[in-house]
């Protein structure tokens, strides 16, 4: 029973927590301006009016170019492990990252050969 009541103090806490926030949500409801038109529906950027239609087709080189950049970006992200216990992992986990490394290369090779990276 010891073990289950540690959590007592947790769990009111997380109650307090969420009754805060939803007491914030429905007075803000309550006591906000309510001031609906066309103006305020109007789709708003960085102050520039809008102008025809946004399902306007572009490029599929942005979508590529930020798949790429997610891609690498995580596969870099399992270096920083690896670097910080190097020492720890010997030879077997220096070669685990060769076999990593040569895996990462052939898909950056790859993709050069496709001419991913050309903007045109």
């Amino acid at each position: 029973m010891s073990g289950t009541s540690e959590y007592i103090p947790l769990l009111i806490q997380l109650v307090f927590a969420g009754g805060f926030v939803l007491l914030v949500l429905i007075i803000t409801h309550l006591i906000g301006p309510k001031r609906d038109g066309a103006r305020k529906l109007e789709s708003f950027e960085c102050g520039i009016e809008s102008k025809g239609n946004a399902r306007l087709p572009f490029s599929i080189k942005y979508f590529l170019t930020a798949i790429l950049f997610v891609l690498f970006d995580v596969e870099v992200i399992f270096f920083y492990p690896w670097a910080t216990n190097f020492r720890e992992f010997g030879m077997d986990g220096f070669i685990s990252m060769l076999i990593f490394v040569a895996f990462f290369l052939l898909g950056f090779l790859y993709l050069m050969k496709k001419k991913a990276f050309k903007w045109e």
